[in-house]
């Protein structure tokens, strides 16, 4: 019979925390955010630890530091909220008594931010290179394109509702809000899905396919009603489907994916149970079809943590998720078993370009009464993505 050992809580080095090097000794660095200036680059974790504590005391109210489930721990320790994507911007949303909103997340989240806060407030991105391979995927020409193809295909776009994931531009939310269409996150998004079939006959959902695809199975869509837009072909080639793929299509996937959780496997999910008697396995919908389809629990980053959280004590509980979220998991739960579904997965590299320096950077420039790496997402986007976003808030 097998036995469940004690594991190492994770095989990453996340597993005692990333330390804090000075930022001119990052290896990546030249790809990140070049201009900060010259007297942050050398600067310790201790140093940087003390500027940043010494100019949220200066600012006080004034600024509310927002930290994502993936931020590594030297920054997630000065956030005022820590939480998903969407509830981050809309707890920004709800304190009009902070003027700076600073995001320590990527671009997508701090554009959101900025959508939903009130005009008074600035949306601030300690590092401006820090991004989202995902969002990157659905390039608001490439969807243009692919919209424009549809409606040559259908003869008009009237029974087409568009659904965009919150894990992309401002320009696609304002596409979507433009075209009856709707966000959705991991957490609602068969609501979302169920909202856009009640309006139109077919959804064309971006950026990922994977959240797309096992939300349409969740909901009892055939597998034959749901096809994959390849948006890498040359403009007219339909996205690589045919004309009876697309007719007989409820759901057209955009062929995006996370490049964290696209890593989980079957392979990874048939070793915990063999390794590990009892193992409760818990993934994000990101993951592919065949992990979410095996998985005891299925939910967003929010699920995920009441999941492990509610867990009785002893339980063994395989994760498949960013490593940073599953490490604090196994921190702030030591009477359970908590590691990685994947043993040498490692943090989402562009999460992890928010470096404490950028951090200290911006908040002692806003101590100081300038705004530096402000998120602003232009008016007439701005309108429609609203417009997409409340769609969205009506149903959560």
């Amino acid at each position: 019979m097998t036995t469940t050992a004690t594991l190492p809580q994770l095989q990453c080095e996340s597993d005692v925390g990333i330390a804090t090097v000075p930022l001119a000794s990052e290896g990546a660095f030249a790809s990140w955010q070049g201009d900060i200036p010259e007297r942050f680059r050398t600067l310790g974790g201790p140093e940087l630890v003390e500027r940043v504590r010494e100019a949220r005391a200066a600012l006080g109210q004034r600024a509310v530091v927002l930290g994502h489930h993936y931020q590594r721990e030297d920054i997630i320790q000065f956030a005022d909220r820590r939480g998903d994507s969407f509830d981050l911007a809309r707890y920004a949303a709800s304190h009009p008594e902070s003027e700076y909103i600073v995001f320590c997340g990527v671009h997508f989240m701090a554009e959101a931010a900025d959508v939903l806060s009130a005009p008074h407030q600035q949306v601030v991105l300690p590092n401006l290179a820090a991004g989202c391979s995902m969002a990157d995927m659905a390039a608001q020409p490439d969807v243009l394109g692919a919209w424009r193809e549809l409606a040559a295909e259908f003869g008009g776009t009237e029974e087409i509702i568009p659904v965009t994931y919150m894990n992309s531009a401002a320009a696609l939310k304002s596409f979507c809000g433009e075209r009856g269409g709707i966000v959705c996150t991991s957490s609602n998004a068969g609501r979302v899905l169920a909202w856009a079939l009640e309006r139109g006959r077919r959804i064309f959902f971006f950026p990922d396919q994977h959240l797309g695809r096992n939300t349409a199975h969740a909901m009892g869509i055939p597998e034959r009603e749901v096809s994959l837009w390849n948006w890498r072909l040359p403009s007219g080639s339909r996205g690589g489907l045919s004309t009876d793929e697309l007719r007989r299509s409820r759901i057209i996937l955009w062929e995006g994916h996370c490049s964290v959780h696209q890593r989980f496997s079957l392979t990874q999910v048939e070793r915990a149970r063999a390794q590990h008697a009892g193992v409760r396995v818990v993934v994000h919908p990101e993951c592919r079809a065949e992990v979410v389809r095996h998985a005891d629990a299925v939910g967003s980053t929010a699920y995920i943590a009441r999941y492990v959280e509610e867990a009785p004590a002893g339980a063994v509980l395989a994760v498949g998720t960013e490593i940073n979220l599953v490490s604090r998991l196994a921190k702030e739960n030591p009477d359970k078993t908590v590691f990685c579904l994947d043993p040498v997965v490692c943090p989402c590299s562009t999460m992890y370009r928010v470096h404490p320096a950028y951090l200290a950077w911006v908040m002692e420039e806003l101590a100081e009464g300038r705004v530096v790496n402000r998120v602003q997402v232009p008016e007439q986007q701005k309108e429609h993505a609203r417009v997409a976003l409340q769609r969205m808030l009506q149903l959560a």
